[in-house]
């Protein structure tokens, strides 16, 4: 039978209770385990590309008091260089970015101002820049510049090898460092992959200075890209098993 005795207490601004019972004994704690080493290691697995693709970018602009002419004349020059464009074989065309706007500058008459923008890409460099040319020289648009990347099947390529070396690398990184502390072993925790690259830059031309020499090929260099996997992530060390 259990006994318990209960005590009021009445003060002045408050009510105190106290409970009284038959003690016992308190649950015993499990013991803690130590806390397993978690350390963080990064690496990475890095390769340069030869930039295959080339996109150049051609605009066409025209000032004139009546809109309407204007744009017309924009049209025209680009359904001309557009229908050039589409027969070369491996190049792709589209237009971009057409604005009209007025232009309005002191002790000068009003005028419109049309533009548009031809965008061409290709991994034929010798063949676009020729098209580039003939472009700037019959239909009268003006380079206004040029870039070149990696095509993304090229890219991809490369990306999955690299993703293969970085984990590799990593996983070395970590039997090292689990090594070094003295682990016997350890097991991978929350790990992240990230890609980056880096277009080293290429010279090139101004478009003002590409206008004035219309009839010259284009100069191509297509330059390189460096392409870099990122692997980050913890390596958990499990605990040293003592001799026997």
């Amino acid at each position: 039978m259990r006994l318990h005795l209960y005590v009021f207490i009445l003060a002045s601004g408050g009510i105190a209770f106290a409970a009284v019972g038959n003690a016992q004994q308190p649950m015993p704690m499990p013991a803690l385990l130590p806390p397993q080493p978690v350390i963080t290691l990064t690496a990475t697995a890095s390769s340069q590309l030869a930039n295959d693709r080339m996109h150049a970018f051609l605009r066409v602009d025209v000032d004139n008091p009546d809109p309407v002419a204007a744009g017309s004349e924009v049209n025209t020059r680009m359904a001309k260089a557009l229908a050039r464009a589409k027969a070369v074989r491996g190049v792709e065309a589209a237009t971009t970015a057409y604005s009209s706007y007025q232009v309005s500058e002191r002790n000068q008459p009003l005028r419109w101002r049309v533009s548009q923008t031809l965008s061409l890409e290709s991994s034929d460099f010798t063949a676009l820049a020729a098209l580039v040319s003939k472009i700037q020289s019959e239909d009268g648009l003006v380079l206004g510049g040029m870039t070149f990347s990696v095509s993304p099947s090229a890219r991809r390529t490369a990306e999955d090898a690299l993703t293969q070396q970085a984990i590799k690398a990593w996983q070395t990184r970590a039997q090292a460092a689990a090594q070094g502390f003295g682990s016997s072993a350890w097991r991978t925790g929350y790990v992240t992959i990230q890609t980056g690259d880096y277009a080293r830059p290429v010279p090139m031309l101004r478009a003002a200075g590409v206008q004035a020499a219309a009839a010259a090929p284009v100069a191509t260099e297509g330059g390189t890209t460096d392409i870099t996997i990122t692997v980050s992530g913890e390596a958990i060390l499990e605990p040293a098993r003592a001799a026997r």
